[in-house]
């Protein structure tokens, strides 16, 4: 036959007239695997092109190894299982081995199989036509406000939890589910965002999703423009409307968040805000804005969608509930394990009036597209069994001393540059003389130093005069090398005006 999946269940026939079985050059005594063993790895042989099928077989493998489907250190088939797979002589597949061992191509050793050499100068990728990107310079510090501290994961208590989790999990855990995500993490977070956010929701109206723009993308499909936005927001959200066809409108941010006045005047049928901690200004709602954009959704059948980014973190006083606890029918709440654990985890929620939960199960589509169920059940008993809040409490510590030692080192080192915005969250926003955004961010680069400036936030139909300052994520930065970052970004700021 031409070619075959190699390292198929095929018994091995009897040895060909003179075969010695394990005596065989390049073959190792005893190869044949029992029970259980490495058998070697799966691959997949052309046998094309002119002369014997030794000849043929050889040029396959070089080939595969050449262009790097066969990686050094790789463990072969034994030869018997190869040559019932591939419909030829187990002397023929022994010879080929035992002469590509000579050429370099493979090894064989005693106890090791026979394997592809560790011969890197014929895996080097041909770079003569590869695109050429410029260098980039190292980021000796990361302050972009991306995502909380990698390294104060909980890796312990997670393991416990997906230990716990999977030894309980029923059987149709393991089958193809519902699309609304795993019962146990939608009962639990029903529990843990009453108790926490003064959400009102039952497991049957939360879906889960892979994060905060992943469930943009789903309710999209029910969505009907334009939609109010943020004046200052990112700019990856306005994309995901408008790449659904839906118009996005700006309203102008102040230190008291959106301006929920100018709602009636843009047309909007929804709006996009981040109530509890405006990203990326640092403004909290207004209790009266927030009594306002549920009156508007109420007279003109709108809806709210209240991005609930880091409504955990806190450090001035108690969290402030989430507007979804005023009008469970007028808004759409998200969460995610974005800025509480890590974004790699891909978890989120959305609590949804009841009437979306259908569309929003629909426009899910394909099963593939799911958040895994491993990683559900373990944040269920994470959050069940009061790891996620004892992990919360843990971070709002670090996160607190931390953004007070920004607040501090600026008021010593550079007091014309100061922090606005709430105590909260992951970040803030540091207020820049007028005209220096641009030379303060080379400067920062030349430094070794990543970070956003506030400018590139900005809605580019907003009314709204750009602001000149800085994103700073001090939640990023492991705990080492906050210190050192903050003296480089010292270094980085502007003189005094």
């Amino acid at each position: 036959m031409d070619g075959s999946w190699a390292n198929s269940p095929h018994a091995a026939s009897e040895p060909a007239p003179g075969e010695v079985p394990g005596e065989v050059p390049g073959e190792v005594p005893g190869e044949v695997p029992g029970p259980g063993t490495d058998s070697g790895s799966d691959l997949h042989l052309e046998l094309t092109g002119d002369g014997g099928a030794r000849a043929r077989l050889m040029r396959a493998l070089r080939e595969a190894i050449h262009s790097g489907r066969l990686t050094p250190g790789t463990r072969l088939p034994p030869y018997r299982a190869l040559a019932v797979d591939l419909g030829i002589a187990r002397n023929t597949v022994a010879a080929a081995y035992s002469e590509l061992v000579e050429e370099g191509w493979l090894t064989a050793r005693q106890g090791s199989g026979t394997r592809v050499a560790h011969r890197a100068a014929l895996l080097e990728p041909d770079l003569r036509h590869a695109p050429r990107r410029p260098p980039r310079r190292q980021v000796a510090y990361d302050l972009m406000p991306s995502s909380p501290d990698a390294a104060a994961f909980p890796r312990s208590s997670w393991i416990a939890s997906a230990r716990r989790a999977l030894a309980a999990a029923p059987n149709d855990a393991f089958g193809v589910g519902d699309p609304r995500g795993r019962p146990e993490l939608r009962r639990a977070l029903a529990e843990y965002l009453a108790r926490t956010r003064g959400v009102r929701t039952d497991a049957d109206r939360i879906v889960i999703c892979s994060g905060f723009a992943d469930g943009l993308r789903l309710l999209c499909h029910v969505l009907r423009g334009p939609v109010a936005v943020e004046s200052y927001g990112l700019g990856f959200h306005r994309s995901i409307l408008t790449g659904a066809g839906l118009a996005t409108v700006p309203l102008t941010v102040d230190a008291h968040g959106a301006r929920i006045e100018e709602l009636p005047a843009t047309g909007a049928r929804a709006v996009l805000l981040t109530p509890a901690h405006q990203y990326p200004t640092g403004g909290a709602l207004h209790p009266q804005r927030r009594a306002a954009v549920i009156d508007w959704a109420r007279a003109t059948g709108g809806l709210l969608l209240e991005d609930d980014y880091d409504g955990e973190f806190r450090y001035d006083r108690e969290p402030v509930g989430a507007v979804q606890g005023l009008d469970p029918d007028r808004v759409v709440y998200f969460g995610s394990t974005s800025k509480s654990l890590s974004p790699a985890l891909r978890l989120g929620w959305m609590a949804l009036p009841g009437r979306l939960v259908d569309d929003v199960v629909a426009a899910k589509g394909e099963r593939e597209l799911w958040s895994g169920v491993t990683d559900q059940l373990t944040l269920a008993d994470f959050i069940a069994g009061g790891a996620y809040d004892r992990q919360l409490r843990r971070m709002r510590a670090i996160y607190r001393r931390r953004r007070d030692l920004l607040t501090a080192v600026l008021a010593e080192r550079a007091p014309h540059v100061t922090v606005s915005g709430i105590a909260a969250g992951l970040h803030a926003v540091l207020r820049l003389p007028a005209g220096t955004e641009q030379a303060t961010l080379r400067a920062a680069r030349r430094l070794g130093l990543s970070l956003d400036g506030l400018s590139s936030y900005l809605h580019p139909g907003s009314a709204m005069p750009p602001r000149d300052g800085l994103v700073i994520g001090y939640g990023t930065p492991p705990g080492h090398a906050v210190a050192a970052a903050l003296d480089a970004l010292c270094l980085a700021l502007p003189d005094p005006p």
